[in-house]
């Protein structure tokens, strides 16, 4: 799956805590493979209401180019290694024009929201299903069906519960040989880290290599059940295209 000028071009879509930044520190350990986190946060934020309640929200607008446009122009420019994987949120690909996906390796993340909704609420407040995802997941699996653009399904419980083989399956399907460096890394902080990585990146800052998946044990918040009920549908159908 690379581009017209041999360029494999990871973009990753994924809603929040959904072991992304996990992901982006395993691509990172490859030495054939450059990284960028979340180029498109500046341009959500600074064309949606989010920046006044996402921490740090002006710092990111600062350090970032924040016309989208412009950003997908970087995405698809010169490139100083054969393969890039682009960490992004979903929701960030605001009022963008997606024909530049016909030329990259389009990953959709997903995780459990009974799971991952308790996580982000601890950081922003009372979110809903625009902030996290799921809605728009399934809004551009018909895109990419629509237009017969490729994409690979993964799910964050599949990788944690055998990261070697997904990631092994996963390097198959998109022309790239697995890397062993993928399932370790030193711990701490990464240059790659966006300006938001202290809000956000406590646990992966933490970690060595892919944590091993643990049940949720705790009870589900009663004032996100509504949330929760809204995106369940989404994660069906997103999930049975997982690969693992």
């Amino acid at each position: 799956m690379k581009s017209k000028d041999g360029i494999t071009r990871i973009c990753l879509w994924a809603g929040p805590r959904n072991i992304s930044t996990t992901l982006m520190y395993s691509f990172a350990q490859r030495a054939d493979t450059g990284i960028f986190d979340e180029p498109l946060y500046a341009h959500y934020l600074s064309n949606t209401n989010a920046d006044e309640y996402h921490p740090g929200a002006e710092d990111v607008i600062a350090s970032q180019e924040n016309d989208g446009k412009k950003v997908v122009e970087t995405i698809m420019g010169k490139q100083d290694k054969p393969v890039v994987f682009f960490k992004n949120m979903t929701h960030h690909l605001l009022d963008l024009d997606r024909t530049f996906m016909k030329d990259v390796v389009n990953v959709i993340l997903t995780r459990d929201p009974k799971e991952m909704i308790p996580s982000f609420a601890k950081v922003i407040n009372n979110p809903t299903i625009d902030d996290i995802g799921y809605r728009l997941h399934t809004e551009l699996i018909g895109y990419f069906e629509k237009e017969n653009i490729k994409y690979v399904v993964l799910d964050s419980k599949k990788i944690l519960l055998n990261p070697e083989k997904v990631l092994r399956q996963f390097c198959d399907i998109i022309g790239i040989n697995f890397d062993k460096n993928m399932l370790n890394w030193e711990a701490g902080p990464r240059k790659e880290d966006g300006s938001w990585a202290k809000y956000w990146y406590d646990n992966v800052h933490r970690s060595t290599g892919y944590n091993p998946y643990k049940t949720k044990n705790e009870p589900f918040p009663e004032n996100l059940i509504p949330l929760l009920k809204e995106c369940e549908p989404h994660y069906n159908k997103i999930v049975e295209k997982a690969i693992g």
